[in-house]
């Protein structure tokens, strides 16, 4: 970890004067870069930057005078400074790995800022298992900032989560000294119609000075939108639309366009920036969902920017949105986001800036990290017990719990609501198909692509099970795939073609604690085991990935060629967002919030 923790400006500051005015040496010295100026929006060349007490004391040409017999001095050889990348929104638990690992996986890649909000955990663990991630946070070489969950469950009435928040622990949490604002308020309706419990969690937020961060899943940009907005949320990244990211910017709100594993939404809302012209400085660029396969191999933030620049944003207003943008948004500018006096010394060297190819990367004016790989010992975090051993499913499940019985009176077919999954982005599609009857059950459909889903409850080892259709994995063979990660309330979300696969694979589950699991043929064909409330895996996020690369693997053997189809899975139960979706309570139409008979 870090040696020295970031002290606070105040503290420091007559240390950064001096060292500004030549009175004493620094304590790091960068020679010869380019300064991306994210306030003035230039790249000048030839300018050295000079650190002390880990934020910066001096930048501008030629630092030498700061150099005392102790100075490291680093040449940058002309390569670019950057400010180290925020990522404005997102979801540890999405990683499958834990706060500490995530941040291992994502430094080399440039980021050095996070604002996390840990509502998984939260809705399987309450307030505990969010202080639990917040004291892991505190102890990270980077910023990790934390997002009190909003919405725990996200959806009352139409699903039971593991625990209930409300605004008495919100109150409790904006004390915590980690804390930087409410998470996303997914719950929408409730904020449109003055629900107490929305109305009384934002209230906590904003009485303590903190941002409120927002969650509108609807393509209704009409009375319902307005009304969300006049009720406090300050940001969104549900956005999917060109018109969706100019609303939110014209009602001042911070556009948060994101691009995750599964969530490819920059592009076209990117837009309202390059084709409408509006003011880019209200644009926030996040990631919302990682798994670590994507972490590992693909980066993280730096791949958010590189694709806003490949839709044609200029360079430093792509880095403007995931630096600057999101530190002003937190209140935090005077912290983190530039590379400028007093703030802390977070930046990154790199050798292209439309690729962002990052050579080093530092934080609190250490070096993290070098080519690459990180460079510092970052030790494992350890959970205490009682945050595992949360998947309860009451006794073995068999093959007849996930058998549909036909209505009565069905004859040789019904008419069903079948969720339909939408490549690469979270909204479904509300569908309706006919599917046959045989000996009295409603049978999948393999030629019209619609399998088996269920939800198992998992918190309260009540054994009961929900059973619906879904179309979109493609799957041809005989098997199954049982997560215990299934957003937003976390029960047991198990997919399938066959009624035997789908319990083996919930059993499997169940023995192991939690994680994802792929059965096909009567055969484990993929497993990952994530034992932290049924979310995260103890082991390193590179081995989480290569397990992730046989579950991809597993699936697309099976017939599945969705992009990131685990990430798609896990979102089956997501009531918050349109259209269909399963819950404990049955199938929900998102659309109206209402549960809805699974025969139409």
């Amino acid at each position: 970890m870090s040696q020295h923790p970031v002290q606070p400006f105040e503290a420091v500051a007559p240390r950064l004067v001096d060292v500004a005015a030549g009175r004493a040496p620094a304590d790091l010295v960068v020679r010869n870069g380019r300064w991306v100026n994210v306030h003035s929006g230039e790249i000048l060349a030839n300018i050295d930057v000079a650190v002390a007490a880990g934020r910066f004391a001096y930048c501008g040409p030629d630092a030498g005078y700061t150099v005392g017999p102790k100075t490291v001095v680093v040449e940058a050889d002309g390569r670019y400074l950057v400010p180290g990348l925020c990522d404005a929104h997102m979801h540890v638990e999405s990683g499958m790995v834990t706060v500490t690992e995530f941040c291992r996986a994502v430094i080399p890649h440039g980021t050095t800022s996070m604002f996390v909000d840990p509502h998984e955990i939260a809705n399987v663990l309450g307030l505990a298992g969010v202080r639990l991630m917040h004291d892991e946070a505190l102890a990270q070489p980077v910023n990790v900032w934390v997002q009190m969950p909003s919405c725990v469950p996200s959806a009352p009435g139409l699903e039971e989560a593991g625990a209930t928040l409300g605004p008495a622990d919100v109150a409790e949490a904006m004390t915590w000294p980690g804390i930087i604002g409410l998470g996303e308020v997914m719950n929408f309706p409730g904020v449109a119609a003055n629900d107490p419990v929305m109305a009384g969690a934002i209230a906590a937020t904003r009485r303590s000075g903190k941002t409120v961060g927002g969650h509108y899943a609807s393509p209704d940009l009409g009375r319902a939108f307005h009304a969300y907005v006049a009720g406090g949320p300050e940001d969104d990244h549900e956005g999917t639309r060109m018109e969706d990211a100019a609303a939110r910017v014209r009602q001042g709100m911070k556009a948060m366009l994101r691009l995750g594993s599964a969530w490819y939404d920059v592009a076209e809302q990117i837009r309202a920036v390059t084709e409408m012209r509006l003011d880019p400085r209200h644009f926030i660029l996040c990631t919302d969902d990682c798994h670590s396969g994507t972490l590992v191999r693909d980066g993280h933030m730096n791949r958010v920017v590189r694709h806003a620049i490949a839709q044609g944003l200029p360079p430093v207003t792509a880095i403007q949105m995931a630096t600057l943008n999101t530190a002003e948004h937190f209140g935090l500018q005077r912290e983190v986001g530039s590379i400028t006096p007093g703030r802390r010394a977070d930046f990154l060297l790199a050798s292209n800036l439309s690729d962002l190819s990052i050579d080093a990367v530092f934080a609190r004016g250490e070096r993290l990290a070098e080519d690459g790989r990180l460079v510092i010992d970052m030790p494992a975090h350890a959970y205490p017990s009682e945050a595992k051993a949360t998947v309860r499913l009451g006794r073995r499940l068999e093959a007849a719990d996930f058998a549909v019985d036909a209505p009565a009176g069905a004859g040789e077919g019904v008419t069903a609501r079948v969720i339909g999954v939408v490549e690469n982005q979270a909204p479904t599609r509300a569908l309706v198909r006919t599917l046959r009857v045989s000996d009295g059950l409603v049978q999948p459909d393999r030629e019209q692509d619609v399998c088996h889903i269920a939800l198992v409850e998992r918190h309260r080892a009540s054994g009961a099970v929900v059973n619906g259709f879904v179309s979109g994995f493609g799957y041809r063979a005989s098997c199954a795939m049982a997560s215990t990660v299934a957003h937003d309330s976390h029960h047991m979300l198990v997919v399938g073609t066959d009624r035997e696969e789908m319990a083996r694979a919930a059993n499997r589950l169940g023995a192991v604690g939690g994680g994802v699991v792929f059965m096909q043929d009567g055969e484990e064909r993929a497993l990952i085991e994530m034992p932290i409330a049924g979310l995260m895996s103890e082991e390193r996020a590179e081995v989480v990935a290569e397990k992730a690369d046989r579950l991809i693997a597993a699936m697309r053997e099976a017939g599945c060629e969705l992009n990131n189809a685990y990430m798609q899975h896990s979102l089956l139960a997501l009531v918050v967002i349109p259209a269909l979706r399963i819950s404990d309570r049955g199938i929900v139409d998102s659309d109206r919030f209402e549960v809805v008979d699974l025969f139409v």
